[in-house]
């Protein structure tokens, strides 16, 4: 007799989706603080309604200041499928251009658009996300340990 292991609801990996419109900078430092936080027990996408045709520089730069990669962050289109098999889709400024689909809880987080801005600007917007996804990962994992804050002082 074969014994299967079995799966209990706290064995699911939750899976958000951020979204943005060009996919190249706040969806991308979410999705990358989260992958970094979440250790494996949170899966995270990012897409954009309009995704351009790479991250923008100064994200990847500050990013990679705080040690974190985006060495394999491409822009990526959102598709309703991509939103369909997510349990939350969390917008940044893409508005009614993200499909909805039903079932799917969908949260704004109203966060500026770190595209063309300074080193300085660039990183108050990764760390006002940084507090987003850390409080985010509270709810939707009660019992991880985070990791320090990559962008704490």
């Amino acid at each position: 007799m074969s014994e299967r292991p079995s799966q209990t609801t706290t064995d699911r990996v939750p899976q958000v989706v951020f979204a943005c419109v060009r996919n190249g900078g706040r969806s991308v430092i979410s999705r990358v603080l989260t992958e970094h936080y979440a250790q494996g027990r949170v899966r995270a996408l990012s897409a954009g309604t309009q995704p351009g045709e790479h991250i923008h520089p100064e994200v990847a730069d500050v990013l990679e200041k705080l040690g974190l990669d985006t060495s394999r962050e491409t822009p990526t289109l959102l598709t309703r499928d991509t939103v369909a098999a997510s349990d939350l889709a969390i917008t940044l400024g893409c508005g009614e251009e993200c499909p909805y689909v039903p079932g799917v809880k969908y949260v704004d987080w109203p966060v500026a658009d770190p595209r063309g801005q300074d080193e300085q600007t660039v990183r108050g917007i990764v760390a006002d996300l940084d507090d987003r996804v850390r409080a985010l990962l509270g709810e939707l994992v009660p019992d991880l340990a985070l990791p320090p804050s990559v962008v704490a002082s």
